[in-house]
């Protein structure tokens, strides 16, 4: 069965003491509610602040994981601004994200890049969330299931079977982050059930049934239960939400009473 896993990324938000504090929160809750044993968890955030989020989780003997929001593909070298997978690991990192919209459309990333990213994570032993999601004009268009399929196809070529078990999918429509709007329930299942068919397509129906799919896109807890009974949805990749406890732990509640699903 596959077990829902919701990540918060709070991308470029707050500052150290308020990363410690809102950990604190989120570590503490977590724990009384038992929330982890029905739902894997974790945080993304900053550079700057992961070893204070790592020392809060570590005194708290906290089972959310701790994340880092980019990672380079190469160990080491001149590459200034950057940071590795080994790095990340050496400050108690265990998952990073790859193929965010904001990495692709803002900071110009492309397919090539964002697949050595992935497969440079995996290789190091990192989980990795690969975040896929068209923009306003491709729905437009008709274009979301071939941006989908593009980008899972390409960010996914030449990783080994092997680390599939360390690999989750995140589908985050463009259009609909940050800007209050999000696809319906039907919308979203729609999209996770035709990616699945892909990974099918490249790994085997077995594989593919294994590896979660998060939705993200203006999840809330107002809406995050209705989307999280649907069949594919296996979680969520949050963000503005997930820069408030309660609201943040809201959709963790919800993605943990869902039905199970897998096989």
């Amino acid at each position: 069965m596959r077990k829902p896993f919701v990540g918060g990324n709070w991308k470029m938000n707050l500052n150290a003491a308020a990363s410690r504090t809102l950990a604190d929160d989120l570590a503490r809750a977590i724990a009384t509610d038992r929330l982890d044993q029905a739902c894997d968890i974790a945080i993304f955030p900053p550079f700057v602040y992961i070893r204070h989020v790592h020392n809060v989780l570590r005194d708290r003997s906290s089972s959310v994981m701790l994340g880092a929001q980019d990672v380079w593909p190469e160990p080491s070298g001149a590459f200034t601004g950057e940071v590795s997978a080994a790095m990340l690991k050496d400050c108690g990192v265990s998952v990073v994200l790859t193929g965010h919209s904001e990495r692709r459309h803002v900071i110009g990333e492309g397919d090539e890049l964002i697949n050595r990213k992935t497969r440079a994570a995996l290789d190091a032993g990192l989980q990795v969330i690969l975040c896929i999601g068209e923009k306003l004009e491709e729905r437009t268009a008709g274009q979301t299931d071939a941006v989908n399929e593009r980008q899972l196809r390409a960010g996914l070529a030449n990783v080994p079977a092997g680390h599939l078990n360390r690999l989750t999918i995140a589908y985050e429509p463009v259009w609909a982050i940050g800007t209050g709007k999000n696809a319906t329930p039907a919308d979203a299942q729609d999209a996770h059930t035709k990616c699945r068919a892909v990974l099918a397509s490249l790994f085997g129906a077995d594989a593919a049934g294994r590896i979660r799919i998060q939705y993200g896109g203006s999840v809330k807890g107002s809406n995050a239960g209705e989307l999280m009974t649907q069949p594919d949805i296996d979680g969520g990749l949050i963000g503005g939400a997930s820069l408030k406890a309660e609201e943040f732990l809201s959709i963790v509640r919800a993605a943990a009473a869902a039905p199970a699903k897998g096989r």
